[in-house]
């Protein structure tokens, strides 16, 4: 656990909460980009990820020449190598499998965040954090296959491996965040934009590129950049950081839920029993993990309060 204070570890959590209410709205800004291949999609929301970094260091003032130099290389390739391959790995899954399977099974990500959170220096798994953690997959569950027609067959077998390749690849890009903490989340943005980089190069190898894109494609692209596939990376970054990494793993279920609500609301998806269920299991498992936050900030304050 990093040497951080309860008042400084519920600011990361409320930081990390941002990151997963912009997940939230992935479904609904996607729906925008229609007509565009995703490593298109990706590429350009990535290098708006990467400009929302460049100007929030420009407005806090350049980081200093010596400072950039002593970031390890190996943290660099980590976030870049981590922020591509997930996202490469989940739009070749969404192709090669039924998407709500392969959105189910890229799902265990937070699960195995709260699991394997106990590998980490200072940190301990209690049952709590796995049971809140499973409440969360099942809710997740009642979401995607809410209709009734989740169906796991062999035709998507390798769909269905590279999601789970996908869950384990951001589940340990955040974990690994942990491990590098003394690392500036500013670098985010460098990470961004070899990611964009990879995305480009994949999409004009591999997609028959769009150059042409209307209003609505561009400010999509824009919100993606701004939020879930850019912004988000930066808060996501400082909760796995200095935050309490298997509540935020748990609660990351509720963007599922939030974005069902949400289209709900817009009128492109209905409100159903399962969504009910859903949002018990979902904040109930939450709440559940969130024990283990509370019960550790007591311990840390009365330590303090004894001297």
């Amino acid at each position: 656990m990093t040497d951080t204070s309860p008042a400084e570890r519920r600011r990361a959590n409320l930081i990390g909460l941002t990151a997963i209410a912009s997940w939230a709205i992935l479904a609904l800004l996607t729906v925008g980009t229609e007509g565009i291949p995703p490593f298109q999609t990706a590429a350009i929301a990535f290098a708006v990820g990467a400009l929302v970094g460049a100007t929030w260091r420009l407005l806090n003032g350049l980081p200093d020449k010596q400072d950039a130099n002593e970031v390890p290389l190996k943290a660099l390739a980590f976030s870049s190598l981590g922020l591509f391959a997930y996202h490469a790995l989940y739009f070749s899954a969404l192709k090669s499998a039924p998407a709500a399977e392969a959105s189910l099974i890229a799902y265990l990500w937070p699960v195995l965040i709260v699991v394997g959170s106990a590998l980490l220096p200072g940190e301990k798994l209690r049952w709590y954090h796995l049971v809140g953690a499973l409440c969360g997959l099942i809710g997740c569950g009642l979401l995607v296959g809410g209709s009734g027609e989740l169906a796991f067959s062999s035709e998507g077998l390798w769909g269905y491996m590279l999601a789970l390749a996908a869950a384990f690849t951001w589940a340990s890009y955040s974990l690994g965040s942990r491990l590098f903490a003394k690392v500036p989340t500013q670098m985010v943005a460098i990470s961004c934009a070899v990611a964009a980089a990879l995305s480009a190069i994949i999409a004009l190898i591999f997609e028959p590129v769009v150059w042409i894109l209307s209003p609505l494609q561009w400010l999509s692209l824009i919100g993606l950049g701004l939020l879930p596939l850019g912004g988000a990376f930066y808060t996501w970054d400082y909760g796995m950081k200095f935050g309490d990494i298997q509540w935020l793993g748990t609660a990351s279920y509720a963007a599922p839920l939030l974005s069902t609500i949400i289209l709900v609301l817009t009128g492109t998806a209905s409100a159903t029993m399962a969504l009910a269920l859903a949002c018990l299991l979902i904040v109930g498992g939450a709440f559940l993990a969130s024990g283990a936050l509370s019960s550790r900030n007591k311990r840390l304050t009365s330590k303090t309060a004894g001297g």
